[in-house]
């Protein structure tokens, strides 16, 4: 009896600085997210005033990109915290996100890289490499997606009642 309440109470004190860590991991989170919607938000601003929103397109869409997933990964702590379940969804989107953040990073790359007009061997082995790391992250997109999906109609509405 003594060493269940023991591990009762051993439970409630794990359970307890669990949500403290993913409070602070959360607020943390938050901070940061809120840093980086400023900072893209001058950035775009810079743009604009001096006429070159073209040349920090880039940068603005590498910055919101990385809010969104901050914010995804906030969202998935919130889950945590509220049900004390992990929940793999939430991650899944953060790596699509971060893939598809990757592809537009290495596409702008290569045109800039093609634009450039100038082909020597160190370019076009460059160049190589990018179509390589596209065309594999594309893969993973793909993988990514069919999980999502998957795991999507894998999970049943509690309220749905199997029919016999």
């Amino acid at each position: 009896m003594a060493d269940d309440n023991l591990r009762a109470h051993f439970g409630d004190l794990l359970t307890k600085a669990e949500v403290v860590i993913y409070s602070v991991l959360a607020a943390l989170l938050f901070i940061t997210a809120l840093v980086s919607s400023i900072s893209a938000a001058q950035t775009l601003w810079q743009g604009v005033r001096q006429w070159t929103l073209s040349v920090e397109t880039l940068r603005v869409l590498d910055d919101l990109l990385v809010v969104l997933m901050l914010v995804e990964v906030l969202h998935t702590v919130n889950i945590s915290i509220r049900s004390h379940v992990l929940v793999t969804e939430p991650f899944l989107v953060v790596g699509l996100i971060a893939s598809i953040r990757r592809i537009l990073v290495i596409t702008l790359q290569a045109a800039s890289l093609t634009q450039s007009g100038a082909w020597s061997t160190t370019t076009e082995a460059l160049f190589r490499e990018s179509m390589i790391e596209l065309a594999l992250l594309g893969i993973l997109v793909l993988i990514l997606v069919v999980s999502i999906v998957m795991l999507r109609k894998s999970e049943r509405p509690e309220n749905q009642v199997e029919a016999k």
